[in-house]
């Protein structure tokens, strides 16, 4: 008997020394997703839901932002997050100098469990909060039926942007129209639809391209579908560059 108490002791005071009498991880050590009760497998589900936001630099700010957003993918490595995240800069559009992250390729349940959120947030408060604002942060749902490629953008150095904006009751028509035309696509063309985070019915289309050249030489493919111009409101192009060493996880194994 007395070893069996030895015993017992000896697996239980090792636990009890790290939990701390709030039930949470010590200040400031990034916690995964394992440690938290998360199970990893839920986080990397595979799915059709992409995260886009949007960081608008402070005037006079752009050095420091790009320093504390790489400090912040640091703490994003650190923390073993399994998402990819792309960076871009918007080069060409009324948002110049804007800077785009996203994820794509995730199930609905992934958004539920992110990797240590607080810590997330603690650490964006810390790097890049003094150095930007937050402007804008929306889900997207992809469209294969509409589209050509995976739903994930290739990491080329440039990506054409659009955002179609609809007439209230238009998005069957839009869709049933882009669907027709889907078939005779010959570049990668990924087409979104908003879920949350913006006004509805708004579409998104990614054309990742190789240089700005090739976005300038491929414009006829810019054009949506004929009889669509009385469907649509509002349309948007822009023209975004992508920032490798402001990107998460694009070299990981399995991606192009």
């Amino acid at each position: 008997m007395k070893y069996r108490w030895l015993w017992i002791v000896g697996i239980v005071l090792p636990m009890l020394l790290v939990v701390q009498t709030e039930g949470g991880p010590p200040t400031g050590i990034a916690t995964s997703p394992l440690q938290e009760g998360r199970p990893v497998a839920a986080q990397t589900e595979r799915g059709p839901y992409a995260r886009i936001a949007v960081l608008r630099p402070y005037e006079g700010h752009s050095v420091e932002f790009e320093a504390g957003y790489i400090r912040h993918l640091a703490w994003h490595q650190q923390a073993r997050d399994t998402w990819v995240w792309y960076g871009w800069s918007v080069t060409y559009g009324e948002r110049q100098r804007w800077f785009v992250y996203a994820s794509f390729g995730h199930s609905a349940t992934s958004f539920d469990n992110p990797v240590s959120p607080v810590e997330d947030e603690r650490d964006n408060v810390l790097n890049v909060v003094p150095h930007a604002e937050f402007a804008g942060n929306a889900l997207y749902e992809y469209l294969p039926a509409l589209s050509r490629g995976t739903g994930e953008p290739q990491p080329t150095p440039r990506l054409e942007f659009t955002a179609v904006d609809l007439v209230p009751g238009a998005a069957k028509a839009f869709e049933a129209a882009l669907s027709a035309r889907q078939s005779s696509l010959q570049e990668e063309t990924l087409w979104y639809r908003v879920v949350a985070g913006g006004p509805t019915p708004r579409y998104v289309r990614l054309r990742p391209q190789p240089s700005l050249s090739a976005v300038i030489d491929g414009k006829s493919q810019q054009a949506l579908p004929d009889g669509t111009d009385h469907l649509v409101a509002k349309t948007t192009v822009e023209i975004w560059t992508l920032r490798p060493t402001m990107s998460f996880g694009l070299g990981s194994p399995g991606r192009k």
